[in-house]
């Protein structure tokens, strides 16, 4: 997105990495040992995209090309989502957006070989073999390296609303936790996770890196799993709080969003006149928040003092503050979609719904949770037109 305001460069790229699981289509259970054809036929037809393994056998992740707008980001995700959903409907599989299976055991599953995973299996024992989830992490690149880290920490804020629109991961082990994100629940018995502090600029980042290192809690920066984070391998900010979404189109939704808070906030570092910060607890409970409650939440209200703030009220506001931005990025319907989210549900919603209508109609929970696991490989596939199987 090339874009500049009185001479100054306010360019943002952005791309995109979603983590599936891999379905049997019988049993609409994990696929715990998936045809390596899959990643073959991707390898050999995703063009500017990269397939690769996840951590457990039964996942499988894709990364965009790098897009210069949030028109590219819809066309890149549909390519790599087709991709991955054909190459999996081939080999005798199904491909599900979704942040938790709604039923599968994580003792039925197998990580995937390497040494890295090895290590990993090794160190953190039963806290990562149950972390049975997938995720979507957006980057973007903008410019430079220490107003990069000081729009990370002013975007801290902001990570609640962002994952509440994700939300896809009310079941585990299959049962209703009550949480419409419980993948972030999950994720938090492992360490390095959750919100990172308030860092203003690269040399303070590095120097946290460093001790980590020093101390030999981590082996590369790429171990630090914050709620967002410079990436190691490019120059971007990394949004990793996100579920994966279950529809297309809240995921580029989630990134027109970003990316327009990112310009916001650029022109605001640019002028010094970056808000306040608020303390990262508060921060936390809203995170928190979003991932009992999703689009039901009610955020703190800091700017009122009122104490709480419906998330409708709370978007709405966003929308309207960032309109001028996301005009000059071309994504203004995509911005506004995020109250269209709100008021629709999210992916968590529609499990949650479902599930409930069935039990309400005789199913018991087992058929209940297969109509739930078919609902979501059907909006998996939503927009990405005929894709066989």
């Amino acid at each position: 997105m090339t874009d500049s305001i009185d001479g100054q460069d306010l360019a943002i790229t952005l791309g995109i990495e979603e983590e599936f699981f891999l379905v049997d289509p019988e049993s609409r259970d994990l696929d715990a040992d998936p045809d390596e054809g899959i990643f073959e036929a991707c390898e050999r037809t995703g063009g500017p995209h990269k397939v690769v393994h996840e951590f457990l056998r039964s996942q499988i992740e894709t990364n965009t090309r790098v897009c210069g707008s949030v028109a590219e980001v819809r066309e890149a995700l549909s390519e790599t989502r087709r991709l991955v959903v054909e190459a999996a409907e081939a080999h005798g599989a199904r491909i599900m957006a979704a942040s938790t299976h709604p039923f599968a055991s994580w003792r039925e599953q197998a990580p995937t070989p390497g040494e890295r995973y090895r290590r990993f299996a090794s160190t953190y024992q039963e806290t990562v073999r149950r972390a049975l989830v997938s995720g979507m992490h957006i980057h973007a690149g903008f410019g430079d390296e220490d107003s990069r880290i000081r729009i990370m920490t002013a975007l801290r804020r902001y990570l609640p609303f962002l994952h509440a629109l994700s939300a896809s991961s009310p079941f585990n082990g299959g049962h209703d936790t009550g949480f419409k994100s419980f993948r972030l629940t999950m994720m938090g018995n492992l360490p390095r996770t959750g919100l990172p502090g308030a860092l203003h600029s690269r040399a303070e980042y590095e120097r946290l890196v460093a001790e980590y290192l020093r101390m030999e809690y981590i082996g590369d920066a790429r171990e630090l799993w914050w709620d967002i984070r410079p990436a190691s391998a490019f120059p971007t900010i990394e949004l990793r709080i996100c579920d994966v979404c279950t529809r297309l189109e809240d995921a580029v939704s989630i990134a027109a969003l970003y990316a327009s808070l990112i310009r916001w906030l650029l022109r605001h570092d640019r002028n010094g006149t970056l808000p306040p910060e608020p303390l990262t607890e508060f921060i936390d409970m809203d995170r928190w928040i979003a991932q009992r409650y999703g689009v039901l939440a009610f955020f703190g209200d800091r700017a009122s003092g009122s104490g709480r703030i419906d998330i409708d009220d709370y978007a709405a506001a966003l929308v309207e503050t960032l309109a001028d931005d996301a005009r000059a990025l071309g994504c203004e319907a995509e911005v506004r979609r995020a109250l269209t989210i709100i008021r629709d549900g999210t992916g968590a919603d529609r499990q949650i719904d479902l599930y409930r209508l069935r039990r309400l109609e005789g199913d018991d929970e087992a058929e209940a949770l297969h109509r739930v696991v078919d609902q979501i490989l059907v909006e998996t596939k939503e927009g990405l037109g005929d894709c066989g199987g």
